[in-house]
C-alpha cells in the first residue's frame, strides 16, 4: 500500500439492517427500526459512531427526512447530527428540507448555525465513485455514511465501503430492500467486533477481508 493510499480517510457505512439482511420494506418501510432501537446501551454505541466522524453523507432522501428532524431534536444524538459538516448526494440538487412536518416531535428551537448546517450542506452531484474518493483524499475523520436503502445500496456496489457498522434488530421482514442487491460480484468480509445490548439489538462491525 502507497503513502497516498494509507492516508486517505476511511469510508464507513452505519446502517440498520433486519435478521434477514433487509435495510427497508419493499416501500421503503422503516417503523420495525423504532420498534427495537430503544436503551442505553445501544443508544450510546451510535453517539460514540456519530462524534467520531468528520464528515456525514447520505442520499437526497435521507437528508429531506433529516432536515426536518434532527435541527429541532432534543436527543443527545441530535448533537453530533447538527454539528458534523453534511455532504448530500444528488444529481439534481436538493430543496431546503428544514421546514417539514414536526407534529408531536420532541422539539427545540434550533440555533441560526444549527439550522445553516443543514439548509446549505456540500452538494455532491458528480459520480458516486469519484465523489467519494475526492472525500476520501481530504482530511479528518472517517466519513459516515448513512441510508436510505438506495444510498446504501450504491455505496455498497461501489466497492468503497471501508467498514460496515451493521445494526442487526430482532426482526424478520420476509421481503423489502436488501443491503447487497447491487454489488456484482461475492466478497468476503472479517468480523472486528459485535456488540450486543437489551433491546435484542447486536452491532456489528466487518471490514473487507
Amino acid at each position: 500500500m502507497d503513502s497516498s493510499t494509507a492516508a486517505q480517510r476511511k469510508l464507513v457505512l452505519k446502517i440498520s439492517v433486519s435478521l434477514d439482511g433487509f435495510v427497508s420494506g419493499p416501500n421503503g418501510e422503516v417503523d420495525w427500526v423504532f420498534k427495537t432501537i430503544g436503551g442505553n446501551d445501544s443508544a450510546d454505541w451510535i453517539l460514540n459512531t456519530l462524534r467520531g466522524a468528520g464528515t456525514h453523507i447520505m442520499g437526497s432522501r435521507a437528508y429531506t427526512d433529516m432536515a426536518a428532524f434532527w435541527p429541532f431534536s432534543d436527543s443527545p444524538i441530535a448533537v453530533p447530527m447538527n454539528d458534523i459538516p453534511k455532504v448530500i448526494f444528488s444529481r439534481t440538487g436538493i430543496e431546503n428540507g428544514t421546514q417539514g412536518d414536526r407534529t408531536g416531535r420532541p422539539g427545540v428551537t434550533p440555533t441560526a448555525a444549527v439550522l445553516q448546517s443543514w439548509a446549505a450542506p456540500t452538494v455532491a452531484s458528480g459520480d458516486l465513485r469519484e465523489e467519494i474518493l475526492r472525500l476520501k483524499q481530504q482530511p479528518g475523520n472517517y466519513i459516515l455514511a448513512h441510508g436510505g436503502a438506495r444510498f446504501a445500496q450504491s455505496l455498497a456496489a461501489s466497492g468503497l465501503i471501508d467498514e460496515y457498522r451493521l445494526v442487526i434488530h430482532p426482526a424478520i421482514l420476509g421481503h423489502g430492500q436488501a443491503l447487497f442487491a447491487e454489488v456484482p460480484r461475492p466478497a468476503d468480509l472479517r468480523l472486528i467486533s459485535a456488540t450486543s445490548f437489551h433491546s435484542g439489538i447486536v452491532a456489528a462491525v466487518y471490514e473487507p477481508a
